[in-house]
């Protein structure tokens, strides 16, 4: 028999607030350029998903990045520098998040309609609990409040592994994990959905795999935005995710491909 749904875990930018993922690229690009290592959006976007801490370390280990680090500083980047670069995210961060913390279209109904069937809601992000103190109260005002809410430094190691999917199904006493969803817009975030055991909807278009606003998504020229959206849905599907979607709207006809039993109340129209 297929399972009742019991939970849904949710990440936050570029899933549930920041169409674009936009905030860690502002934050980050602002603080290699501070430190005098510039880097492009594109470098920023490498590894997102990651725990802050992890994703400069990610970055520092890039070959251009490490290479242009040597060349500023006279030594190629350490774990000491991690820990500076990291020390000066948190403010930039929660700065960044901060401007970007709209919900995206159709993330509030959807929780109202999972939570009216009866469906516990989680969430994990690569944020930590600092970053996120601007965030949670603004996404409350725009109507999402998970019952559960996991950072990055609330266990002891962060994503790919399933860790804060556990962490999240332990809080909200929702099991099997096999009748539990992660919905993620990065690969990394669909790894630890995999890794926990847990059904995955991966987010397209309004994700870090696009990574534009929705203004500047829709100026883009039809087939340039089609090829944009395509890259992001092939690199979620390669990434394992069960089924790929292009914003949290959708979430219904997502839901129903999946071989697990929904609320009688919910109607995936």
């Amino acid at each position: 028999m297929k399972p009742h749904l019991k939970a849904v875990i949710f990440d936050w930018a570029g899933t549930m607030i920041d169409f674009g993922s936009r905030a860690p690229v502002i934050a980050l690009c602002d603080l290699l350029a501070a430190a005098g290592v510039p880097i492009s959006e594109a470098e920023a976007r490498t590894h997102m998903g990651l725990a802050k801490r992890d994703h400069i370390r990610a970055l520092l280990d890039l070959p251009r990045i490490s290479a242009a680090w040597t060349a500023h500083s006279g030594a190629p980047p350490t774990e000491a520098d991690v820990d500076a670069l990291f020390a000066r995210v948190g403010a930039l961060m929660r700065a960044a998040a901060s401007a970007c913390s709209d919900l995206i279209p159709g993330a509030a109904e959807q929780v109202a309609r999972l939570r009216a069937g009866g469906v516990a809601i989680g969430s994990c992000t690569g944020y930590t609990r600092e970053m996120m103190q601007d965030i949670l109260p603004r996404a409350a005002q725009q109507g999402y409040s998970p019952d559960v809410v996991v950072c990055a430094g609330d266990t002891l190691h962060g994503r790919p592994s399933p860790l804060m999917v556990w962490k999240n199904l332990v809080e909200l006493g929702a099991w099997p994990a096999s009748a539990c969803v992660k919905v993620d817009d990065a690969e990394v975030g669909i790894a630890e959905g995999l890794a926990a055991g847990t059904w995955t909807i991966g987010i397209a278009a309004s994700g870090n795999g696009v990574g534009l606003s929705p203004e500047a998504l829709e100026a883009l020229p039809a087939q340039e935005r089609a090829e944009r959206i395509a890259r992001a849905r092939r690199a979620l599907t390669d990434a394992g995710a069960h089924v790929v979607i292009d914003t949290i709207a959708e979430l219904p006809l997502a839901l129903a491909r999946l071989p697990i039993t929904l609320p009688q109340s919910w109607n995936p129209s």
